[in-house]
């Protein structure tokens, strides 16, 4: 797998590398930020926390595949896969300085050359459709919602294994 991968449009250009200790700051504040708690529904862990799971569950575990998002050189934000259940999953996570600018389109798909597994499931929450679309854009079909304590989120998958219905399975 490549090291970096990069795209280019409007802002500059976008870019994959490897997270370094450095990037963990930007990353904790974007996590923090209010609106981008409200459309994840994603409860942002405190500053220990959120420092210990990066630093000692995801870079050092080797199923994970993760890297900073950068726009002109500056930490944008992340994305990672990591298997679960069995299934392999994306998840990604902007600063809101990149939301409407095509840098989640454009690092998505350099990410999905990097991680070739498939099937690849992506569960945003259902009341953050720009997510959702994001991901329908590059390929992901929706195949039923999941539900996260009280929150729903859609069930999307990129290469259908054979079986896997088309329509919503339901929570």
């Amino acid at each position: 797998m490549a090291q970096e991968a990069r795209a280019y449009g409007s802002g500059g250009a976008v870019r994959l590398r490897a997270v370094t200790d450095d990037d963990l700051e930007s990353l904790f504040a974007y996590e923090h930020d209010p609106e981008a708690v409200r459309r994840s529904r994603f409860t942002p862990r405190p500053r220990d926390a959120f420092f210990r799971h990066w630093r000692e569950r995801v870079l050092p575990d080797p199923d994970c595949l993760v890297r900073t998002v950068t726009v002109g050189g500056e930490v944008a934000g992340s994305v990672v896969s990591w298997t679960q259940g069995g299934r392999r999953f994306v998840g990604y996570w902007l600063g809101r300085p990149y939301w409407g600018r095509g840098v989640g389109t454009r690092a998505l798909g350099l990410f999905l050359r990097l991680d070739p597994v498939r099937p690849l499931y992506a569960d945003p929450h259902a009341g953050n459709p720009a997510s959702v679309r994001l991901l329908e854009r590059h390929g992901f079909e929706r195949s039923g919602t999941v539900v996260h304590g009280t929150d729903e989120h859609v069930l999307l998958v990129l290469g259908k294994p054979a079986g896997l219905p088309a329509a919503p399975l339901g929570s």
